[in-house]
């Protein structure tokens, strides 16, 4: 006997005593109308949000008309909290439980609890099947899934709070309330009938459909209905189109509250920021105040025949630094949004550093280029310290970018909310960010809705080790089911990177034979989505040919021995360095001395200021940049330095710069626009010593720009600190670590001393060097030794990325067609495996800090001088927040596990404070600074950030 066989007729009306709302609130709000309110937000979103193809695609796969197509799944989006009609929803406020709970037909099991999501999911299948819904597989509809449907909409719809449950078997979903008790006895059943019944007569969703809908189509509703739920959530909009007290839950108030919802929800959208920004402008000079460079160029010629011969689809651009590449690809965006009816825009960067540099960039782009509704988010941990996407306080008129909200680029306070920034038609963000959404974790379907009609830019997309590159053909593929375009710019990519990139998209489209991709340098190829051919790689020339002049010095290495400033052995590492750097003291100019780690960052600045104390005593005069400084440190240091090293200013006479030297690590490699006369470097594999390489003599400055000894810009030196030819022998510095791979080290230290006098043509001669460090004939033509030490090395190498790569296939959540109609795919989880675990593995093992100071008094502060308390509340204002935040400080995870680390309990229910521990320092003997322990570390915090002594 069924449920539903088995209840009683009696109860005719949605019972207005079962709340769905309560929480700030003035009186709690019936059931039925958050299901209404949702119902209505959905139709408003899906007239706004999606273009008429996505919605033809929808229809075409549930085998209904446009207009039916509308009305079920606004219905179907308000059965989301129907599982909120159930005794273990209804019992968490006693109060208002105790209204209905003693009644006879809502009987129940005391204490029995089942979330209400999942009770959606539970209670749907026997639901939806008493109303006609398909409950077997059948066969798909134009792309569906053809699962079992009426199972398949209750799962669905269990994951708006970001997870799915799994397949219920047939006996669970025919008589759910005997597996779970939580659901309640047969009178909540009828009342769960009543609300579906008046939701679908309200809605008009008569029709049944054929079949479910494909993977990526049910990611895509997912994060409508989500959406929509949180909209129609909102306290303000609910008290709008609140009726009058006493509701009853008649025929007619059901019908005048959904007329309300209905006419209020375009309101709510559009307050929201959620709508669509066109890509109006189609020319490059309208974009650009400029003309467009070879590679440009040759994009706006024949970009657009491709993408119209083809369909939208994926653009792989490979050029070097400071060859305009960002143009260029938001240019393609342009030409690919345009042509795929997208709304949008996501730019993702590898560091939160390069993005807050491209948030300006895509800002000037939209408000050039742009039209319709254009709010742009910044997304990644520490966005909102950023002061150009921080929202001007309420009484600052003048900061305001635009005084229409509903065009101006400024995101608005909905999209700024938790997790909402996806949501935004325009985002800049780092690459984490989405590549979250090939895990399974919490709201993945959100991130990847997030994409969903709009183009993504991956820059640096080179930069990724096996892992993220494993999760970044994961989101290719979805991105490819979506027909979502997609840009992927590098300066260094192998040719089979390049192809494995591509061709998972086509894979996603449909494709599942992979194409040859030889991707050209410089230059770009395409694939579109429609037909899935891959283009003929197009060649393109460079605007500015070059030959850099590398100079490999072999360096014993003594970074971090003997004082600093003191005599240094003539073939270490210090003396080198002092040696390459006193041309620039002397004769002025700029110097980049790019460190393997922090540590030895620090080190070399102590080193260079002892050694140079004229130029050190000058303002400006020896600079250092790397990750561990305090978040706003860090920011301001990073603005200084693209101040002093950055593009010459539009007009401008250029004349030689005061010697100055910044000493760095890995931040400065991507996407930072610096110019410097030489650039010194520890030896790091090819393709980093390439990007480092694009920061020497990066911009046209002319004669008058340079000192003499740099006056000749199309030859800029590169000098290579080598420990591997060291007199001592081949070694790794074990400082370094687990920081680069050996074997990348040794090939990288090999081939540049076979080349030693060659120079390397830029860009001519790059992609014959970038595959030939990973040729596997590598080793045919060295000497036995040396060649049995590569093969070593190698061997640990190739075992090294088979892991990571494992572990990424192991934990990712598959393709679209893996997962296709069966969603509890999306948040499948490895036994083992957990978010904090995945999350961590994305951050590289870091740990994010606050340095406090402990004053006599036993009081914590944010300062030395104790005037800016910790605020240890779990609330904290935005003021303290943004104290909090603006200190924060990443540090290596084994730091966090030697124990000594704090934990505020009232920062646990922070989002942002929930994983942040405390260095608590006090002071040392005299003349040390605060400093504190860890294990048996100690750690201080001084004028080159936070260092271990």
């Amino acid at each position: 006997m069924t449920d539903s066989q088995d209840a009683s007729q009696a109860v005719v009306l949605p019972d207005g005593r079962l709340w769905g709302k309560e929480h700030g609130l003035a009186e709690p709000y019936p059931v039925m109308c958050h299901l209404l309110d949702v119902a209505a937000t959905f139709g408003a979103l899906w007239d706004e949000l999606l273009e008429g193809r996505v919605r033809e695609r929808f229809a075409g796969q549930l085998g209904l008309s446009g207009p039916e197509c509308r009305a079920v799944l606004s219905f179907w989006a308000g059965l989301h909290d129907l599982g909120k009609i159930s005794p273990a929803f209804q019992a968490q406020v006693p109060a208002l439980f105790e209204v209905v709970g003693g009644r006879p037909e809502y009987a129940h099991v005391t204490g029995a609890r089942m979330r209400h999501e999942m009770a959606t999911h539970w209670s749907l299948g026997s639901l939806l099947e008493e109303v006609g819904y398909p409950n077997r597989r059948g066969a798909a509809q134009r792309g569906g899934s053809g699962a079992a449907l009426a199972h398949w909409v209750g799962q669905l719809l269990g994951g708006h709070h970001g997870l799915f449950g799994r397949k219920l078997t047939t006996s669970e979903m025919r008589t759910p309330a005997s597996y779970e008790p939580g659901l309640g006895a047969a009178g909540w059943h009828v009342q769960r009938r009543c609300h579906l019944e008046e939701l679908r007569r309200v809605t008009g969703a008569a029709a049944v459909p054929a079949g479910a809908l494909s993977a990526d189509l049910a990611v895509v509703l997912t994060g409508l209905v989500v959406c929509a739920d949180w909209l129609a959530s909102d306290t303000a909009a609910i008290e709008s189109v609140r009726g009058t007290t006493g509701w009853r839950g008649t025929p007619a108030e059901v019908d005048a509250h959904f007329a309300r919802a209905v006419a209020a929800a375009p309101a709510l959208v559009g307050a929201a920021r959620l709508g669509r920004a066109e890509f109006a402008e189609s020319s490059f000079g309208g974009m650009f105040p400029f003309a467009p460079n070879p590679l440009q160029a040759d994009l706006v010629a024949q970009l657009p025949g491709l993408v119209q011969a083809h369909g939208p689809g994926v653009l792989l651009v490979t050029a070097p630094t400071g060859d305009g590449k960002t143009e260029a690809a938001l240019f393609a965006s342009s030409v690919l949004g345009r042509a795929a009816g997208a709304r949008g825009m996501f730019v993702a960067l590898p560091t939160m550093a390069t993005a807050d540099a491209m948030y300006g960039r895509v800002r000037a782009f939209a408000e050039s280029a742009l039209t319709g509704q254009r709010a742009l988010t910044l997304l990644h941990s520490m966005a909102w310290l950023n002061a150009a996407y921080t929202p001007p306080s309420s009484d600052d008129q003048t900061a305001q970018l635009s005084s229409d909200t509903n065009t101006s680029v400024a995101a608005g306070d909905w999209v700024r909310g938790n997790r909402r920034g996806f949501l935004a038609p325009l985002s800049v963000g780092t690459v984490d960010q989405v590549l979250a959404g090939a895990l399974p974790l919490r709201y993945n379907t959100l991130r990847l809705f997030g994409l969903h009609e709009k183009v993504l830019v991956v820059d640096e997309a080179h930069a990724y080790g096996p892992w993220m590159h494993k999760l970044l053909l994961v989101l290719l593929e979805w991105l490819g089911a979506m027909r979502a375009p997609v840009v992927l710019l590098s300066a260094t990519l192998t040719g089979q990177a390049a192809a494995s990139l591509v061709n998972a998209y086509r894979r996603g489209a449909g494709f599942t034979e992979a194409a040859p991709v030889e991707p050209a340098y410089p230059g770009w190829v395409y694939a579109g989505a429609v037909t899935g051919e891959v283009s003929a790689p197009r060649s393109t020339a460079t605007g500015r040919p070059r030959t850099l002049d590398v100079v490999v010095r072999p360096v014993a290495w003594d970074v971090r021995e003997g004082e600093a400033g003191g005599p240094a052995p003539a073939n270490g590492r210090r003396a080198a360095v002092r040696e390459e750097l006193r041309q620039v003291v002397e004769s002025g100019g700029t110097a980049l001395v790019c460190c393997t780690t922090v540590a030895e960052a620090q080190a070399t600045f102590r080193d260079i200021r002892a050694a140079f104390p004229e130029l050190a005593g000058r303002p400006g005069g020896v600079r250092l940049l790397h990750s561990r400084f305090p978040a706003r440190v860090r920011q301001e240091i990073a603005a200084e330095c693209e101040r002093a090293y950055g593009k010459p200013e539009a007009g401008a006479e250029p004349s030689v710069r005061e010697a100055s030297v910044l000493v760095a690590t890995q931040v400065v490699e991507q996407s930072l626009d610096l110019d410097f006369e030489v650039v010194i470097s520890d030896l790091a594999p090819l393709a980093q010593l390439l990007q480092r390489a694009g920061r020497c003599r990066r911009h046209q400055r002319g004669s008058a720009g340079r000192p003499t000894w740099a006056a000749v810009e199309d030859a800029p030196r590169v000098v290579v600190l080598d420990p591997f030819l060291a007199p001592e022998g081949r070694m790794c510095p074990r400082s370094w670590g687990l920081v680069y791979d050996a074997s990348l080290l040794l090939r990288t230290s090999l081939l540049l001393r076979e080349r030693a006098g060659e120079g390397i043509a830029v860009p001519g001669g790059v992609q014959e060097l970038v595959d030939a460090v990973y040729a596997p004939d590598f080793v045919e033509d060295l000497d036995a030794g040396v060649g049995r030490e590569l093969r070593d090395l190698d061997l640990e190498r190739l075992a090294s990325q088979a892991a990571e790569t494992s572990l990424a296939d192991m934990v990712a959540i598959g393709g679209p067609g893996d997962v296709q109609g069966y969603l509890h795919l999306l948040s499948r989880r490895v036994e083992g495996v957990d978010e904090e675990l995945l999350t961590t593995r994305l951050g590289a093992d870091t740990g994010r800090v606050v340095c406090v100071y402990a004053q006599p008094d036993g009081a914590w502060t944010l300062d030395e001088s104790g005037e800016v308390a910790l605020p240890e509340g779990p609330r904290p204002s935005r003021r303290e927040l943004a104290e909090v935040m603006a200190r924060v400080v990443p540090v290596p995870g084994r730091w966090l596990r030697d124990g000594g680390v704090e934990h505020l309990p009232g920062w646990r229910k922070q989002p942002l404070l929930r994983d942040v521990g405390l260095l608590v320092l006090t002071p040392g003997a005299e003349g040390e600074g605060w400093r504190c322990g860890l294990g048996e570390r100690t750690i201080a915090l001084s004028e080159v950030g936070v260092e271990e002594l």
